[in-house]
């Protein structure tokens, strides 16, 4: 049995799962089937079940990685290599169920509709040969068919950048459709919560700004100023809309939500009664 052999007893297994000793036991003994919630969950490490769960109900996930390409961008082979390399080394049907937990969680390319997935990786986590060169050239493959699906956005922070928002380590912002934020952080001292979010929040954009919006398909406006010249330049992405000076395309980049670009187009359509 699984539990057993990881030296585990029935009290702390039913406190992972929020479940009495007497469930558990239950479960094992065929007397109660455990709901798909359940064995959903205890497919997890215990510290990101909760994670796990909330994520299937997001509209929008920002996420920054530094060591690894993040989960619910990973091929089935670079899962199966990184779980191999975990210390102390899991059982073989740990890694399974493990394998399997984070291929399930890909479910979410296929909710409909679809919420906003942006991802910015460190640039060493693509030079990173983790499971050996064929391994990391599928990863590879993986990452370019997912960055041109309509509502992802797949950034890479340089190695040679002179500003990192995401220097404590990796994070990811979940938002919910009433427009409440959680943030999820795996940092020595490093505080969660709404504030955290935000901050988060606000630091990714400038990520996303300073290192990537180059590779984004600028347009120019036609509306920016008194003389009909083309000053102002817009690029879209999937989880934020970026706006720079044609004529220093090298310089600042403002980085606005979707939605607070889409407020101010609203209302300057109305005043020009569009």
């Amino acid at each position: 049995m699984p539990r057993v052999r990881a030296g585990m007893g029935r009290a702390e297994l039913g406190r992972r799962l929020g479940y009495s000793p007497s469930t558990v036991a239950s479960f094992e003994q065929g007397r109660r089937i455990p709901s798909p919630k359940t064995i959903y969950k205890a497919q997890f490490p215990v510290f990101f079940q909760g994670i796990a769960q909330l994520e299937k109900t997001a509209i929008e996930l920002l996420m920054y990685d530094t060591f690894l390409v993040n989960g619910l961008v990973q091929t089935e082979e670079y899962m199966r290599a990184v779980q191999a390399m975990r210390r102390p080394a899991p059982e073989p049907e740990v890694i399974e169920q493990r394998v399997t937990a984070r291929l399930v969680r890909q479910d979410i390319f296929n909710r409909l509709p679809a919420p906003l997935l942006s991802f910015i990786l460190c640039e060493s986590v693509l030079l990173r040969r983790l499971g050996g060169v064929e391994v990391l050239r599928g990863q590879l493959e993986h990452l370019l068919l997912v960055g041109q699906m309509r509502d992802v956005e797949l950034q890479v922070l340089p190695l040679k950048c002179h500003e990192h928002a995401g220097v404590d380590g990796l994070f990811m912002v979940i938002t919910w459709e009433d427009g409440k934020k959680l943030e999820y952080v795996e940092a020595q001292g490093i505080s969660t919560g709404p504030h955290a979010a935000r901050v988060h929040g606000v630091a990714m954009n400038n990520a996303e700004s300073s290192t990537v919006t180059s590779s984004l398909a600028w347009f120019k406006s036609s509306y920016s100023g008194a003389e009909g010249g083309q000053c102002v330049e817009v690029a879209a992405g999937a989880a934020a809309v970026h706006v720079r000076d044609s004529k220093a395309v090298a310089g600042p980049v403002l980085t606005v939500s979707r939605a607070a670009w889409a407020g101010l187009v609203g209302l300057a359509s109305s005043e020009r009664g569009v």
